[in-house]
């Protein structure tokens, strides 16, 4: 357990360290990335491209791996399909990026370069997830293994 956790923290800070260091933190660059038309900045596109040669390294390595260094066993998301609820979240998250020029990450690291700005953002992310949470969820989908048992 303690060395997840410092795996996590280390992981956590070299994830706000690429923020600080890539400018993604400033809501103005993010801005300047989303204007196609205007005064494009196309500095998110390099540190996107950046970030998928580490995870295509990563996702190498973890094929090859029995299981995780800091856990018992490789937890992996599994769902393939679009639906409704995804689409739509996407497209809000798409939004809010827009017109705020802020992700969740940039936000938490935003709470200690500009903290009123950042505050606000972070308060509607936090009413956003607690609605989200209020909502009724989706009944699930039996599996093609379940159904074909019948």
């Amino acid at each position: 357990m303690k060395l997840q956790i410092a795996f996590t923290l280390v992981a956590g800070a070299l994830f706000g360290a690429g923020l600080a260091v890539s400018g993604m933190a400033d809501p103005h660059r993010v801005r300047g990335f989303l204007d196609l038309f205007g005064a494009w900045d196309a500095t998110l596109a390099f540190v996107m491209g950046g970030a998928l040669i580490p995870m295509a390294i990563a996702w190498r390595l973890q094929k090859r791996m029995l299981a995780p260094m800091a856990a018992e066993r490789f937890i992996l998301p599994t769902a393939r399909d679009l639906d409704p609820r995804l689409v739509g979240g996407a497209a809000l998250f798409g939004i809010g990026w827009g017109v705020a020029g802020l992700c969740p990450g940039p936000a938490i690291a935003d709470l200690a370069i500009a903290p009123v700005p950042a505050a606000i953002f972070v308060a509607a992310m936090l009413a956003g997830m607690i609605f989200h949470r209020l909502l009724p969820t989706a009944p699930a989908k039996q599996s093609n293994l379940e159904t074909s048992n019948v």
